[in-house]
């Protein structure tokens, strides 16, 4: 996913003084791809809802893409009120439609 395992592992012995600190890197380095993937994968929705023009398909979508946000608050990857923020404006967006 745009990391040269060879070169993380490198960094990762110049690095750690500990085994713990290895796995916690590790860890952390695969924690911030996935949450890289859904982040993105929900603004790419969020987009999309905010580009339909036809009131049937955005009031279908609106459940989907508010799942997404609160699934991203509940996990931590973005702060709760953000998701409440962006929920409120496309709700606000999809009525106006």
């Amino acid at each position: 996913m745009g990391y040269n395992k060879k070169k993380l592992k490198l960094r990762l012995v110049e690095m750690a003084n500990h085994k713990s600190s290895l796995k916690r890197i590790r860890q952390t380095l695969t924690k911030r791809l996935v949450n890289r993937y859904y982040a993105k994968t929900t603004r790419n929705a969020v987009r999309d809802l905010r580009a339909t023009t036809e009131k049937e398909a955005a009031v279908a979508m609106l459940p989907k893409v508010s799942s997404m946000l609160d699934r991203l608050a509940k996990k931590s990857v973005i702060h709760k009120n953000k998701a409440a923020n962006l929920k409120s404006k496309l709700a606000h967006g999809v009525n106006k439609l």
